[in-house]
């Protein structure tokens, strides 16, 4: 038999034999990674339906009856400012009145050079506090909205104001999560669909590459 036969046979052999093993060592990778972990992605935009908002006020004396006389003043001059703002009984409510004692720490020098420091008893002090909140209320929200940079205001009465930050919430969050999690399931889905597709593509790109390296050698074998 001619001499480059025999080689063209054996060189041929040995590219089939070494397709078939690329091949059978990619079916059994696929094999082993035959799932595939996507992550999705889900947003909805939404516009908060519900407003929490708070100030407090103090007042300080020695005794705490003067103390609770005092915060009762600055309440009702706390109560007509909202009402000169537009509010209504039933739109914001009070909390009850909390007494704490206050110190005063006093240093002194010792004969020897020495600071010495000392608390003292420096009388009471009364704090109350005043609460606002509006569900799925357009027209309360924006009037909370709207006072909560004009309590300042209320220094002009004598009343030491702290107002707080503001706090939105959803009323409907657990439809919200839920639509969600179904746009982010769906988004995951697609994206797993696009995975598969590529994957599939270069399979068969691999495929006809074999069968074309194969082919030709079987071409010059039988030239």
């Amino acid at each position: 038999m001619n001499t480059n036969i025999i080689r063209s046979l054996i060189t041929g052999a040995a590219i089939v034999i070494t397709a078939l093993i690329l091949g059978s060592s990619f079916k059994n990778r696929n094999l082993k990674q035959d799932t595939i972990s996507v992550t999705g992605l889900g947003s909805k935009d939404f516009i908060s339906d519900e407003i929490s908002w708070s100030g407090s006020f103090d007042a300080s004396a020695f005794d705490a009856k003067e103390a609770y006389n005092i915060i009762s003043q600055d309440k009702e001059k706390v109560k007509a400012f909202f009402y000169g703002k537009g509010f209504k009984p039933g739109e914001f409510t009070f909390g009850g009145v909390n007494f704490s004692r206050s110190y005063r720490t006093i240093t002194t020098k010792e004969s020897d050079g020495t600071e010495k420091s000392e608390d003292i008893f420096d009388g009471y002090k009364a704090t109350q506090s005043v609460i606002f909140r509006a569900k799925k209320n357009p027209a309360l929200m924006k009037k909370i909205e709207s006072v909560i940079d004009k309590t300042a205001e209320l220094i002009n009465s004598g009343v030491q104001f702290e107002p707080s930050a503001a706090q939105y919430t959803y009323s409907d969050l657990s439809s919200l999560k839920h639509s969600l999690i179904e746009a982010g399931s769906k988004d995951a889905r697609q994206r797993a669909e696009k995975n598969c597709k590529k994957r599939r593509r270069r399979f068969r790109q691999i495929e006809r590459c074999f069968d074309g390296c194969i082919s030709d050698y079987r071409k010059r074998i039988y030239r």
